[in-house]
């Protein structure tokens, strides 16, 4: 485990790292031990959906909430007993169901994703070098050449350092 991890609700220092595997992918989450223990995750049998469901409060409003998705024909029973769904349109059925729950669950409901520094260094190299060449046709069409000339260097200057660097790396 890497030092320092902070957990996935708080930002606290990472106590409890929890890794599930389901369908064959990885899912790695890391609380602190009061987020931890608030989840009800400290339990060495682990945990699912369907658990933390069922330690919900939310699934006491549900017993007359019977919902069923049309494309696949989950009822809300079988969602409540497995934890899972049953297709795509299950999301917008259970909806009401499993936001509250990812809420608690997650920071947010909404996924923003991550890139690796290296994707992300060269992401923003390639925008600042499509900035400068823009900037560079910009004063050539202005017949701004002295200002052509300072974008040229730039761009010279730019792609040596940035070929220096990947030379580095690999």
């Amino acid at each position: 485990m890497a030092d320092n991890l902070k957990c996935s609700n708080c930002n606290k220092e990472a106590t409890v790292h929890l890794t599930q595997i389901v369908n064959n992918k990885i899912h790695k989450v890391d609380l602190c031990e009061s987020c931890a223990q608030k989840k009800g995750v400290t339990d060495p049998q682990g945990f699912s959906l369907a658990d933390l469901l069922a330690k919900s409060n939310l699934t006491q409003g549900l017993p007359d909430l019977q919902l069923v998705c049309s494309n696949c024909g989950l009822e809300t029973a079988d969602f409540r007993r497995t934890g899972r769904l049953g297709c795509s349109a299950c999301f917008q059925v259970f909806a009401d169901v499993v936001r509250p729950v990812l809420e608690d669950m997650h920071v947010g409901t909404e996924h923003k994703g991550k890139v690796p520094e290296v994707a992300l260094t060269r992401q923003n190299s390639q925008a600042k070098l499509q900035t400068l060449r823009d900037s560079l046709a910009r004063a050539i069409a202005e017949e701004a050449y002295e200002d052509a000339a300072t974008f040229r260097d730039q761009i010279k200057a730019f792609e040596t350092a940035v070929a220096e660097l990947e030379a580095t790396e690999a």
